[in-house]
C-alpha cells in the first residue's frame, strides 16, 4: 500500500470484507433538512455488526496478517468500539485476540468486549499505549490500530464508498474525529468519487488532538482528554491520520459535550435511532451553526455507532 489510501485500496477492502458487514442504511431527516436548510442524510453505522463502524477496518487489517501472525494472536487498545470490533472479529476467525481497553470506561463495552470472547487487560488511559506495547512484545502478538493504520483506514472508506453510492450527489459529509482513522478512508473514497465535495471532521472540545496537531503540523498528544464521547476520546492523532486529514479534508470544528448531549435527543426524538456520544457529534456541528452548508444543497452525517449503555443514556439525556 502506499503512503496514501487509495481508492482501489478502498475498493479492494470493501471486495474482502464483503459478506461479513452489513450494508447500513442512510436516512433522509425532514425535521434536519428544514432546520437546517439543505437536504440532511444520516448514515446509519449504528445498525453495523458490533454497533459501529470499526469492525470494517479490522476485518480489513486481519485479512492482511501472516498466517503465522494469526496464530500468535492480535493486540489492540480501545475506550470500546474498537475493542468490540476486534473481539468479534477475531473469534469468527479463530484468532486470539487481548485488548486493553481504559479504566472508567462505558461498562456496556467492556461487558460486550469480554462476550465477544477477547481476554481484557484494564490500564489507566495515561498508560494504556505503554501497556499494549508491553504485551505485545512479551506474547509476540500482531498489533492492530484503531486508526492509524492503512489497511484499517481503507478498511473504514468502504463506509464512504456507500455513501457516495446512495447520494451520488453529496456535497458535504460530516464525520466525527476521535484518531482520524474513519475521516481518513471517507475522505479519500469521497473525493476520489466527488471531487468537489467538501468533508469535515467534528471533534470534541475536550478532545481536540487532531485539531491542535492540523495547526501544530505534527502529531499532537493531549495531557487529558475530558468528553462524553469517548468513541472520539483518542488522546493523539496518528501520524497517518494526520496526513489524511492534512491532504483530503476540507475543515475541522470542535463541538462541546452540550451540544453532542442536545443532538443525541435530538437524534433519538426526531429520527428514531439511538446514537451514542461520538456518533452525535455531526449532528451537532449542524445543529449549532459550525457548519452551515450551502441552502438545498446534500449533506451526509455518518452516525458511527450506537453503544450506549441505557444506564449512560439516562446520565446523559435530561
Amino acid at each position: 500500500m502506499t503512503t496514501y489510501v487509495t481508492y482501489d485500496d478502498i475498493y479492494r477492502a470493501q471486495r474482502a470484507i464483503t459478506g461479513r458487514v452489513h450494508r447500513t442504511p442512510i436516512i433522509s431527516s425532514s425535521y434536519l433538512s428544514t432546520r437546517i436548510g439543505a437536504r440532511v442524510y444520516l448514515k446509519l453505522e449504528s445498525f453495523q455488526k458490533t454497533g459501529s463502524f470499526k469492525v470494517r477496518g479490522v476485518l480489513n487489517k486481519l485479512e492482511n496478517l501472516s498466517a503465522e501472525q494469526k496464530a500468535k494472536g492480535v493486540i489492540t487498545f480501545s475506550s470500546g468500539n474498537t475493542a468490540q470490533a476486534l473481539a468479534y472479529a477475531a473469534s469468527v476467525a479463530k484468532i486470539p485476540a487481548v485488548v486493553v481497553m481504559m479504566t472508567g470506561g462505558d461498562p456496556g463495552k467492556l461487558e460486550a468486549t469480554r462476550n465477544y470472547g477477547a481476554e481484557v487487560v484494564l490500564a489507566d488511559p495515561g498508560v494504556i499505549r505503554e501497556t499494549t506495547k508491553r504485551i505485545q512484545e512479551e506474547r509476540g502478538l500482531a498489533y492492530v490500530s484503531p486508526f492509524d493504520d492503512l489497511h484499517v483506514i481503507a478498511g473504514g472508506g468502504t463506509v464512504g464508498l456507500e455513501i457516495m453510492e446512495d447520494v451520488p450527489k453529496a456535497d458535504m459529509v460530516l464525520v466525527g474525529i476521535g484518531g482520524g482513522g474513519i475521516i481518513s478512508g471517507v475522505a479519500v473514497a469521497a473525493k476520489s468519487t466527488r471531487p468537489k465535495a467538501r468533508v469535515i471532521g467534528v471533534e470534541p472540545e475536550g478532545a481536540d488532538a487532531m485539531s491542535r496537531s492540523l495547526k501544530a503540523g505534527k502529531v499532537v498528544t493531549l495531557d487529558r482528554v475530558n468528553t462524553i464521547a469517548d468513541g472520539l476520546a483518542a488522546p493523539f492523532a496518528g501520524e497517518h491520520t494526520l496526513a489524511h486529514v492534512q491532504k483530503f479534508v476540507d475543515k475541522v470544528v470542535t463541538v462541546s459535550d452540550a451540544d453532542i448531549a442536545e443532538a443525541m435527543l435530538l437524534v433519538l426524538e426526531r429520527c428514531k435511532v439511538v446514537a451514542e456520544p461520538a456518533a452525535a457529534a455531526p449532528v451537532a456541528a449542524l445543529l449549532t451553526g459550525k457548519i452551515k452548508p450551502e441552502k438545498d444543497s446534500n449533506v451526509v452525517c455518518l452516525i458511527s455507532g450506537g453503544n450506549v449503555s441505557a444506564a449512560k443514556l439516562k446520565t446523559l439525556i435530561p
